[in-house]
């Protein structure tokens, strides 16, 4: 791996982006990983025989990938205005998310997850409410279902306390903190169901489609996405990178991978090749945990708070 000097790290050597180096010291590239596996842990002498180069890439890769399921705390964000279909196109390199927020008079506002339908496909029917088909077999489809429709036409009544809802601008009374009104809320006449006790807009992810719909008072505000990617880079192999916190927990897994696969392989030695990985990402996963006194101190801070 080759060293860089703090004119390269700081300015890039007078080229152009600046910061292209920052923060690169903590990563050791895919292209490094495989050359040093195929050099160090793989041979004739070695556990694991001599291996194509696409086999080894190829379990590198499957290994970063679960690092940024699970290890990695490298979350990337996102921010988009809403536009008026009321959707927000997922990233290219969108796995699973992490939250969504709306950014709003300089505010952050935490959204949460809708759990009643917002969107669904429609087929054409005729009178007799049977489907219509093209000349092909194909249902016939329309632009929007009633359901989206109703959401785009911001006449789609939500279960949540938001400006949606079929009783926004209702008067209550505040007990001790418990919202209570002279009509059912969740079902009765008591109380506030605190799993709909949600003032901002909601949002529900269509995976398949590829977007997010959110409720009808989203139009035009701005969203930040927080989301979880597989550390592929677009394909770009030249950019994938692995924090080198787990460098050894990569060619372990490597090497498991090979080994497991691999014909004839003797049971124990597979068994101690996983064991070997698991630790290698306990170990890891705790180096990487960032557990600093400064942080635990100010959550213990709390223990003298009063409790009315």
């Amino acid at each position: 791996m080759a060293y860089l000097t703090q004119y390269q790290y700081y300015e890039n050597a007078g080229a152009s982006p600046e910061d292209a180096n920052w923060g690169s010291y903590q990563y050791v590239s895919l292209r490094d990983i495989v050359s040093n596996y195929q050099l160090m842990y793989s041979g004739n002498n070695e556990l694991v025989n001599e291996k194509s180069r696409y086999k080894i890439l190829f379990h590198a890769k499957r290994a970063i990938q679960e690092l940024n399921y699970d290890a990695f705390k490298e979350i990337k964000v996102l921010q988009l205005n809403v536009s008026d279909d009321l959707r927000f196109i997922l990233p290219s390199d969108y796995v699973n998310w992490v939250r969504l927020s709306m950014f709003k008079d300089g505010v952050v506002f935490p959204l949460t997850e809708n759990i009643q339908v917002t969107s669904a496909q429609a087929y054409l029917q005729d009178s007799n409410n049977r489907i219509l088909f093209d000349e092909t077999g194909a249902a016939l489809k329309p632009e929007f279902s009633p359901i989206d429709e109703a959401r785009l036409n911001s006449t789609l009544k939500s279960m949540y306390l938001n400006e949606d809802s079929p009783y926004d601008g209702y008067e209550g009374w505040c007990i001790d903190g418990m919202w209570y009104f002279d009509f059912p809320v969740g079902g009765a006449f008591f109380g506030l169901n605190t799993e709909t006790a949600n003032a901002n807009p909601t949002f529900r992810i269509d995976p398949k489609s590829g977007v997010i719909n959110f409720s009808s008072v989203m139009s035009g505000e701005s969203c930040i996405l927080e989301y979880v990617s597989d550390g592929m880079e677009g394909g770009d192999d030249s950019l994938i990178t692995v924090n080198k916190l787990f460098e050894e927990y990569v060619y372990a897994y490597i090497s498991y991978s090979l080994l497991n696969s691999h014909m004839g392989t003797q049971e124990y030695v597979v068994n101690r090749s996983k064991k070997n990985k698991s630790a290698l990402l306990r170990n890891a996963k705790i180096r990487i945990s960032n557990i600093h006194p400064g942080r635990l101190l100010m959550n213990l801070r709390g223990q003298n708070k009063w409790i009315k």
